[in-house]
């Protein structure tokens, strides 16, 4: 496996609409006899999944008086707050059929250095989620194009909680899904359940010995790195310029809508917005926190221009595979939820 410094000139890169950047392009155009591991620290941003609806998702007012950058990813899932306290790392692969959605296949490496750091209680749980003694430390995602996919998570290593709980705006629903009543009771930092041994470390840190357990070494010589060159920068600024540094790709502009639903589904929170016009749906969006492997934009157009009833809306689901765009999902919880 290789890994890759997102350094340019020498320097360490902390800007999240380069480094998702980085992530998008290793993706598509490095093409490697074997899987890629990148990690990176971002400044002070919320990371947005790439179905989300960035206005429900965050606190706007408090990301435009402290500066917090925001930047939509390419893979599913819900928002994420990311500091210099949070650590990112980000396999890429074959995607040979079966890894999509096996969180389990990728985390593992990192439960297990924990393991060894000497947090006995961290595990996956849930549907993405790595938790210690049930409080979450990591968020997990997944994108897959054109038979590569990448599997990426925050781990929160000595993140300023009280920042996360200001920035993110979680939908009720959620929450109580979880059988809890804020942000601040669900998540923990890792640093507090490391062994003694480990307390004099940043996150920056972390990652180094991260690095030496995944590798199985003790000397970061034995690492194979692969070194971003300036044609590879070139092609990296190109992507941020159309994609994450673009307003209209992290924000979105989008119609007034009058119909408005949101349900916590059995794949994550599914929430569609909609105009109906004369019997007909004119205009819709689908947003939510589940993984798809296709555009959802495919879904929304069966459904414009059709009517508004349950029959028809039925009809235009089972025109697709729903499995594909939302995950293991019944259709008729979504034919309820679309009425």
């Amino acid at each position: 496996m290789y890994y890759v410094k997102n350094e340019r000139d020498g320097q360490e890169i902390h800007d999240p609409k380069l480094n998702l950047a980085i992530e998008y392009y290793l993706l598509n155009e490095v093409k490697l006899d074997e899987p890629i591991l990148l990690f990176y620290i971002n400044d002070n941003s919320i990371i947005i999944g790439r179905n989300q609806n960035t206005y429900e998702e965050v606190n706007t007012a408090y990301v435009e008086e402290n500066g917090v950058d925001v930047v939509r990813r390419f893979s599913g899932g819900g928002a994420v707050y990311h500091d210099m306290g949070v650590l990112c790392f980000c396999f890429i692969t074959e995607d040979d059929g079966n890894s999509f959605r096996d969180f389990k296949k990728f985390t593992s490496p990192v439960i297990d250095a924990l393991h060894q750091m000497g947090v006995e209680g961290a595990e996956l749980k849930g549907r993405n989620d790595l938790v210690i003694d049930g409080k979450k430390f990591s968020g997990n995602a997944m994108y897959s194009k054109n038979g590569r996919m990448t599997a990426h998570g925050t781990l929160m290593f000595d993140s300023q909680i009280e920042a996360v709980v200001k920035a993110l705006k979680p939908k009720k629903h959620k929450l109580e899904s979880k059988g809890i009543k804020s942000i601040r009771s669900r998540v923990t930092n890792i640093k507090p359940f490391l062994d003694d041994s480990y307390q004099y470390m940043n996150a920056k840190d972390f990652r180094e010995q991260l690095l030496l357990y995944i590798y199985d070494t003790d000397s970061k010589e034995n690492i194979k790195e692969y070194v971003l060159t300036e044609a590879d920068w070139e092609k990296i600024d190109a992507f941020a310029a159309e994609y994450t540094a673009n307003w209209d790709w992290n924000y979105g502009k989008s119609p007034e809508f009058d119909m408005e639903r949101s349900e916590r589904l059995s794949v994550g929170t599914v929430e569609v917005k909609m105009n109906v016009r004369k019997g007909k749906i004119e205009d819709i969006r689908i947003f939510g926190d589940f993984f798809g492997l296709g555009e959802i934009e495919d879904v929304e157009k069966e459904l414009q221009g059709i009517p508004y009833t349950k029959e028809a809306i039925r009809e235009a689901i089972n025109q697709v595979d729903v499995n594909k765009y939302f995950g293991k999902v019944d259709t008729e919880e979504l034919v309820d939820l679309f009425y």
